[in-house]
């Protein structure tokens, strides 16, 4: 297990994401929901994901009915505040934000103080629970200075009064990430998509920032949502058609894989978790199939000549950590923590 954040939280190198089991693009039965649960934690995975946005609630109240049972103590939850979810009668589905289910609600960003309180409530209530280990705001790439001055002091204080341990940030991008890593106390950020192999934007500022800071980092999106779990015509990159450009590229990484005796999706897995800032890798599934092979590539060793004809290549920076193993170019000089104290809590500064 993996400490997450200040507090501790321990987690699982590989963690569930549960945008899945919330009927994420295709429809997901309740057993089936159950049985990947149920996958995940026969798989040692210990740490567990998910949001409101995720099929409207549907993927909340999913994993607190496959978590109720298993005991308490020995597992890590996080969920995410920003959209709040309101009832509607306006039929249809919610296929347009990507889950297949009805639009029985509508969500109405908010990231103020009464807007987090109340979202955070409404999870604990669809999850079943009286507690979360980690919350998150939840892509505030629209609303920052809200985010900032409202939403990020509303979850300290919730973690100074006890109610949560962890409290983070998830986002699609780095830029905001970093701005948060520099100047909040977060414990932990959630990068999906910008560390991947075939994309290392996270290596430029923000996974630096947050080892200087001794900020965790959990990674999400590691297949950047299709195109390196199964790269062909048609795969999904960033959630819309992956181009040509990177359709070959994923191609290329897949073929010098099969040659070294490995899979991609094991090399995709291993990349980001080798980064010493990184405590976990955040893999959504949505069957116990997915779950149990996640987790066997995620055990499985890649070789080390993999890894270093990539770098021959000049499909992956010299400055990129490797596994455990493979030929290890010296990335460049990591700021000094104590030059960079963590701030205590509280409003962020405005920015320049």
């Amino acid at each position: 297990m993996n400490s997450l954040g200040a507090a501790g939280v321990p987690v699982s190198a590989l963690s569930f994401g549960a945008a899945g089991i919330g009927n994420l693009y295709t429809e997901v039965t309740d057993e089936q929901a159950y049985e990947a649960v149920g996958a995940a934690w026969t798989n040692g995975i210990r740490y567990f994901d998910t949001a409101p946005h995720y099929g409207l609630g549907l993927s909340e109240r999913r994993l607190g009915a496959a978590l109720r049972d298993l005991p308490r103590a020995q597992y890590a939850v996080s969920t995410k505040v920003g959209r709040l979810l309101e009832p509607v009668d306006s039929g249809g589905d919610d296929r347009a934000d990507g889950f297949a289910v009805p639009a029985t609600h509508r969500r109405v960003w908010d990231f103020s103080a009464d807007g987090v309180r109340r979202s955070l409530d409404a999870s604990l209530d669809r999850l079943g629970l009286d507690r979360v280990d980690v919350v998150y705001l939840h892509d505030p790439d629209d609303h920052a200075e809200q985010a900032f001055r409202e939403g990020f002091p509303a979850l300290a204080e919730l973690r100074s009064q006890g109610v949560v341990r962890a409290i983070g940030v998830g986002m699609n991008q780095t830029r905001m990430l970093t701005r948060f890593v520099r100047e909040t106390d977060v414990d932990v950020v959630l990068c999906a998509g910008r560390y991947t192999l075939l994309d290392h934007e996270a290596l430029t500022e923000l996974l630096p920032a947050a080892q200087a800071r001794g900020t965790s980092v959990v990674i999400g999106g590691a297949f950047n949502s299709g195109l390196l779990a199964d790269p062909r015509p048609g795969a999904t990159y960033n959630y819309a058609a992956a181009p040509r450009e990177l359709l070959d590229r994923a191609l290329r990484l897949q073929e010098i894989a099969g040659r070294h005796g490995t899979s991609l999706r094991a090399a995709a897995l291993a990349f980001p978790a080798a980064h010493p800032a990184v405590v976990s890798v955040l893999a959504g599934a949505r069957s116990a199939d997915e779950v149990r092979d996640c987790a066997e590539r995620f055990a499985e060793p890649v070789p080390p000549d993999f890894w270093r004809e990539l770098r021959t290549e000049g499909l992956l920076p010299d400055t990129a950590p490797l596994p455990a193993g493979a030929p290890v170019t010296a990335p460049g000089p990591v700021p000094d923590p104590t030059t960079a104290p963590r701030p205590a809590g509280g409003p962020a500064p405005e920015r320049p």
